[in-house]
């Protein structure tokens, strides 16, 4: 039975970790609540005690001939901190430790996974950067913030994520342990699939759901890397741990993307971004015609962003495309992987009822160095995985050769 400490601040959200505490004691593991002074004044010892079936220590100096300061970390799994001040955030990252759940992490040496939630101005503050910059080049998972509905009024970044998706991510980060290879790693993710606009009601389309997408974006974040997800018309629950830009046509698809890729150190093009616009878009709903014939549509070409990308990728800059094609797509996917210039191009065969909207994917990874790698159907989540495997394997190959810096 995996044994997971969960650390519990003084925030509003405070509240929200009673159903994460339940959904992991309703799954099979064995959970100590660890709460600050501060947490209490928002949910007592006594609700802690009582969803978890543990007695709940809020101070070192309870039971201390346990010494429980130092054996909770010492035998614990996991730790997840839910929510996460922004005091608790400094503390951690400067070591200090002057109660049971600050002691907690310092003893700990499992993964440790923060999921802050505080307001919009202090997660910006320059200190709480420093801080959970500090926090991820230890190896330490910080989940971005959900944005929504704050205390009050207020509106903004900074909401505790949904407990589903912090407890998704916890699990995939026990699961590979201390083995975060892309700790300290920028990358950056689209998913989707852009409409171009023809009148105000209707658009040109595809039927990509964002699955394969959003299923790398939450595999890289329980791989510690940042994440930004650039989601093309998606209505997948947010993924906990990244970064959201929400974009609707190809042109906001290639803004996006040129504006964050800069520093990216991996760029995963898994949207489906429309090849064809309409020129002109139509001020009004298109009607039919008197005789039934419906005006013709001219087409322009969109921009290609991965080959803009690939045209401009930075020595070390990995760039992982995608191929998705209805007939002869190895060879079709040869093709754009030397266009693109990609350093690894994902060959989907795509068609009715294949793929689009599906929990499972069947794919063939094109490398640049020639290799060919056909994935049997599999969970995209799995699919995901060895996608960063091989994106990791081509990124630390870079740095043996000394094309990064």
């Amino acid at each position: 039975m995996t044994e997971v400490v969960l650390g519990v601040c003084g925030g509003i959200a405070a509240y929200k970790a009673c159903e994460l505490l339940r959904l992991f004691t309703e799954s099979g593991h064995g959970v100590r609540v660890v709460p600050t002074a501060s947490a209490l004044k928002f949910v007592g010892a006594p609700t802690w005690a009582a969803l978890s079936g543990r007695p709940v220590a809020t101070e070192v100096w309870d039971d201390a001939h346990e010494v429980p300061h130092v054996r909770i970390g010492r035998k614990a799994d996991l730790v997840v901190v839910a929510p996460a001040t922004a005091d608790l955030l400094a503390k951690a990252a400067h070591g200090i430790a002057d109660d049971l759940l600050t002691n907690t992490l310092l003893t700990a040496t499992c993964p440790i996974v923060y999921a802050p939630a505080m307001h919009t101005e202090m997660w910006e503050n320059p200190a709480t950067r420093a801080n959970v910059a500090t926090l991820r080049e230890r190896g330490a998972i910080v989940i971005e913030p959900a944005v929504g509905r704050l205390t009050g009024a207020d509106t903004g970044k900074g909401r505790l994520p949904d407990p589903e998706t912090i407890f998704e991510l916890a699990l995939r980060v026990r699961n590979r342990g201390l083995d975060l290879d892309l700790a300290g790693r920028h990358v950056v993710v689209t998913a989707g699939g852009t409409r171009e606009p023809l009148d105000p009601v209707r658009f040109l389309g595809n039927r990509s759901s964002g699955k394969q997408g959003y299923a790398l974006a939450k595999a890289a974040a329980a791989r510690g890397a940042r994440v930004t997800l650039i989601a093309a018309n998606v209505t997948l629950p947010d993924p906990a741990g990244v970064e959201i830009i929400r974009v609707g046509t190809t042109e906001d698809l290639r803004a996006a993307v040129i504006k964050v890729a800069g520093d990216a150190d991996v760029v995963v093009m898994a949207a489906a971004p429309a090849d064809f616009r309409p020129a002109t878009i139509a001020q009004q709903k298109i009607k039919k015609t008197d005789a039934g014939t419906p005006e013709p549509i001219a087409l322009v070409t969109n921009p290609d962003i991965a080959a803009e990308l690939g045209a401009n990728k930075r020595a070390g800059q990995v760039l992982v495309a995608f191929a998705a094609e209805t007939h002869d797509a190895i060879e079709h996917a040869r093709a754009k992987l030397v266009r693109k210039r990609a350093d690894l191009i994902v060959v989907n065969e795509v068609g009715p009822d294949r793929v689009f909207g599906r929990d499972h994917n069947e794919v063939t990874l094109l490398g640049a160095d020639g290799t060919t790698t056909t994935l049997g159907e599999l969970r995209k989540d799995d699919v995901a995985d060895m996608i960063w495997d091989r994106a990791i394997g081509v990124l630390e190959s870079l740095v043996g050769d000394g094309r990064t810096t």
